[in-house]
């Protein structure tokens, strides 16, 4: 009698730690949805002349699903009002497209919308030693970043692989355009969300959103087109006048 109870009882708990096992797993959320967001002047211009380098839809993907929640709250700084003065009523969706808008106007004034941009500055603020490269600074890819944004902010950069490709070749780590978007997110996330300063300030990771500057100028040409649930009010006036308002509401 013993025995048999005690046979029953071991698989009972084989029983039981079988069913453990094989509980299911929490399932992973599914991806947000997403929007394609309207082009902007660059990229009609672009498709206007059937160039090769012009913003891909399938990159407002990447940026919508990658937007972290505090991007799409009222924690935003209020100065992204100026370029959509709608943003904190719109559904998060439109927020998303927002956000993929912005990334392409900022791709657009940095690089051209060229994911395979590689540029070597010379000014002395960036003439530097790049300390995971151990060479000189280059500016790469969509939105012209560095290896060093892999250290810094977590990025998807692998020069180890990449040191060995040619500088302008597709297949480098630093130039895939998801990667760099991703890398572009983490910086902007950590301007406006960690560290609390305006979407447009002197002390930017890019100078493309420190007014005063030249490339300040092209990026407030390119956003004059956000989508329609942002309420930006259009005009005709001429792109410069529209760039000269945004720069002005940038030092308000």
């Amino acid at each position: 009698m013993t025995i048999s109870v005690f046979l029953s009882f071991g698989v009972a708990c084989k029983r039981g730690e079988g069913q453990a096992a094989a509980s299911p797993t929490t399932a992973a959320p599914p991806p947000p949805a997403t929007k394609t967001a309207p082009p902007t002047p660059l990229a009609e211009k672009k498709a206007e002349l059937g160039s090769d380098n012009n913003w891909n839809p399938d990159w407002d993907k990447v940026v919508e699903t990658a937007i972290p929640p505090e991007m799409l709250s009222r924690q935003v700084p209020r100065d992204v009002r100026r370029f959509c003065p709608r943003f904190y009523q719109m559904t998060e969706l439109d927020k998303r497209a927002f956000w993929a808008y912005f990334f392409q106007a900022l791709a657009g004034a940095e690089a051209g919308m060229n994911p395979t941009t590689n540029v070597k500055h010379t000014e002395a603020e960036t003439d530097v030693v790049d300390s995971v490269t151990h060479q000189k600074v280059h500016s790469e890819g969509l939105l012209q970043l560095t290896y060093e944004d892999q250290q810094r902010y977590g990025c998807n950069f692998d020069w180890e692989t990449d040191r060995h490709l040619p500088p302008h070749d597709a297949q480098r780590t630093i130039l895939n355009p998801e990667n760099n978007l991703r890398c572009g997110i983490n910086i902007l996330s950590n301007q406006i969300m960690t560290l609390h300063k305006p979407l447009v300030t002197s002390t930017s990771y890019w100078s493309t959103l420190q007014p005063g500057t030249v490339s300040y100028r092209v990026f407030a040409k390119q956003m004059t087109n956000p989508p329609a649930a942002c309420g930006l009010r259009r005009t005709a006036a001429p792109a410069h006048s529209a760039a000269k308002a945004a720069e002005v509401a940038a030092k308000e």
